[in-house]
């Protein structure tokens, strides 16, 4: 029996949907959920977020910080910027991966660049799922 998903940002409801399991990377690393999962609550860090719907087929969005909520019959993450793959603007997330490689070639220890990067890194390596690049 499937759960509900919601993934809600500050702007919008992102996702809302049945699914078999939900996988997101937390400050402790990779984990799955699927219906009957014990109740969790975890901070997300920069990745991508896949939701195994319900139908057979695979959602995936660039989730850059927030939280999850687990429950036996829910799933919620709210986070400040979460964007579904075929939302994502391939050539902005490229020329911002380019801006915080430069400055990161200035200065390799701006913490702001090196989160401007992963975050483009996500963009990108997400979006290529729509177009079947990777998986």
């Amino acid at each position: 029996m499937p759960f509900d998903v919601q993934l809600v940002s500050p702007e919008r409801l992102v996702f809302s949907g049945e699914a078999d399991m939900v996988i997101a990377r937390t400050t402790n690393g990779d984990i799955g959920f699927q219906p009957g999962h014990i109740p969790f609550v975890g901070v997300l860090t920069p990745e991508r977020l896949k939701i195994n719907l319900s139908d057979g087929t695979t959602r995936e969005v660039a989730v850059h910080s927030g939280f999850v909520e687990v429950s036996a019959d829910h799933v919620t993450v709210l986070s400040d910027i979460a964007e579904m793959a075929e939302d994502i603007d391939v050539a902005r997330a490229q020329a911002a991966l380019g801006r915080a490689e430069a400055a990161l070639a200035s200065d390799s220890s701006d913490v702001k660049a090196k989160a401007a990067r992963r975050r483009a890194q996500v963009r990108i390596q997400v979006a290529e799922t729509v177009s079947g690049a990777a998986h």
